[in-house]
């Protein structure tokens, strides 16, 4: 099971520190690269107010380790050129996409499984309401940074911790949506019927197959 706590997150994060380094503030990148890399990120969305920066190189960082993937959301083309010289020669690793990111998440990235989303953008709210509401396939962490910089933390409800790191950094976990086994439709069961022929005795044996009730797995 991928962790994803704060308290097996800020572990994966000092596994990456030196000995004798603890001294010093976490820093936000290294938190977020051992993060998802400690959750074997294989789909990774980021979504920043402004040019990619040191969180998608975390991520990137990550990718390496996992053997996945980094989709990073930007508004125009205009963010897309400066978050590529941002980047240098890391860009390469990194799939830049211009959109709306709320669209984005329900339509083309619903198997993404970590998501970073930058607290500064005017609609990170709902940014995060569209990875919770998009009937995720499998179970997505989300990470918010910059935190501090708005005054509702209230993403997840309980579920949410705030992370007193760099600028504040919330997380939560979305939960995979619920399978149900059908079997190519609805789940089948099936009873013996026995009939006997009243003339010459023998008795006759059926198979019949009738509808079952449908089982949801988590």
């Amino acid at each position: 099971m991928a962790c994803w706590s704060a308290e097996n997150a800020t572990r994966a994060y000092l596994k990456t520190m030196k000995m004798g380094k603890r001294a010093k503030e976490p820093d936000v990148a290294e938190f977020i690269s051992a993060l998802a890399a400690g959750n074997n990120a294989q789909l990774m969305v980021v979504a920043s107010a402004n040019a990619a920066s040191s969180t998608s190189l975390a991520m990137v960082a990550a990718a390496h380790q996992t053997g996945g993937r980094v989709v990073s959301i930007v508004h125009g083309v205009e963010e897309l050129q400066l978050s590529k010289r941002a980047l240098g020669a890391e860009a390469k690793n990194v799939d830049f996409v211009v959109g709306e990111a709320p669209s984005l998440l329900v339509n083309d990235y619903r198997e993404a499984d970590f998501v970073v989303i930058d607290c500064e953008l005017k609609n990170h709210e709902s940014i995060f309401k569209a990875v919770q509401a998009g009937g995720r396939p499998n179970g997505t962490t989300v990470l918010g940074y910059n935190a501090f910089s708005k005054d509702s933390w209230s993403w997840g409800g309980s579920e949410t911790q705030l992370l007193p790191i760099g600028e504040g950094l919330l997380l939560t976990r979305v939960a995979a949506k619920a399978k149900v086994a059908n079997n190519g439709g609805s789940r089948k069961t099936s009873h013996w019927v026995i009939k006997v022929d009243l003339c010459t005795g023998e008795e006759h044996v059926f198979r019949v197959r009738s509808p079952h009730r449908r089982v949801i797995k988590a």
